[in-house]
């Protein structure tokens, strides 16, 4: 899509590499309060109710809240993620994949006000709370669905031995979501879309997929080897260019090049253009 090329190009610069690493991270310490403190995740939590109360702190530190409890199954899947998201940086670009993850993490938020302004409308005498019903979970869910969408026949080898093609993981997956979707109430909707919005806009509203499947991933890289030797013999620099028509002693053995002492700088020019070309005037000084 043109405006994130826009956005690449303004902000790129500031991409943070390696994200999934640093998403574990944040899981690892999440994990590290939950064992130190269990209380402690329930002042973590995304609860707009506490936000608009001063907690302010609730609008990023739901992400250190671990999708789940720690455990073997746990573990795998994290280590599963991180491979699939590190993957997916590669791809993508360090830009894409962090604005893929940021606007999950906005969506929610979003998300968890929109659903808290609705509930304070509906039922106006009642303080809602969101019980974390807004966690991670869906956003990693979502990264799982964009990899498939970008190697829908890659083979992965689940809980490391079972060999099964991403497509077939991803279905699963879209089955489940769907069908926690139809059968739970409109606030878990909300909580569900929100969360997974960012799939949606990043590749439902896109017609450019194909330039990050692995097909054309690999046609890129074909491409580029092809050129690499005339485009290595181009890097090596050449000893004289033409100012005119910019040949190179390259484009032919027999051409001569001569500087001219009438421009002002150090011009060159070939021998069809050294007395032809319009002489270069220094700029007056005024």
């Amino acid at each position: 899509m043109k405006w994130i090329m826009k956005l690449e190009r303004k902000f790129g610069r500031y991409a943070v590499r390696n994200l999934s690493a640093y998403i574990i991270a944040l899981y690892a310490a999440g994990y590290i309060m939950q064992a130190l403190s269990p209380s402690i995740i329930g002042y973590l939590t995304l609860e707009p109710m506490y936000i608009l109360r001063g907690q302010v702190w609730r609008l990023v530190s739901w992400i250190l809240v671990p999708p789940s409890q720690l455990g073997l199954f746990t573990i795998i899947m994290l280590y599963f993620y991180y491979s699939v998201g590190t993957t997916l940086e590669r791809t993508w670009g360090a830009f894409r994949y962090n604005l893929y993850i940021l606007s999950g993490v906005v969506f929610t938020v979003l998300g968890a006000f929109l659903l808290y302004g609705i509930l304070r409308l509906i039922y106006p005498s009642i303080l809602p709370s969101m019980g974390g019903a807004f966690s991670t979970y869906y956003i990693s869910t979502s990264i799982l669905l964009a990899f498939t969408a970008t190697y829908p026949n890659a083979e992965v080898l689940l809980y490391f031995f079972i060999p099964i093609k991403m497509k077939w993981l991803g279905i699963f997956y879209g089955v489940m979501l769907l069908i926690s979707f139809l059968q739970t109430g409109w606030p878990g909707k909300v909580v569900i879309l929100a969360s997974i919005l960012n799939f949606i806009v990043f590749f439902l509203s896109t017609r450019n997929l194909h330039r990050y499947s692995p097909k054309e991933q690999q046609r890129r890289r074909e491409f580029k080897k092809a050129v690499a030797p005339s485009r290595a013999k181009a890097e090596q620099g050449t000893h004289h260019k033409c100012a005119v028509c910019g040949r190179t002693e390259q484009d032919g053995e027999h051409l001569e090049f001569r500087y001219c002492s009438k421009c002002a700088g150090n011009y060159e020019y070939c021998q069809d253009h050294l007395f032809t070309h319009e002489h270069v005037k220094a700029p007056e000084n005024k």
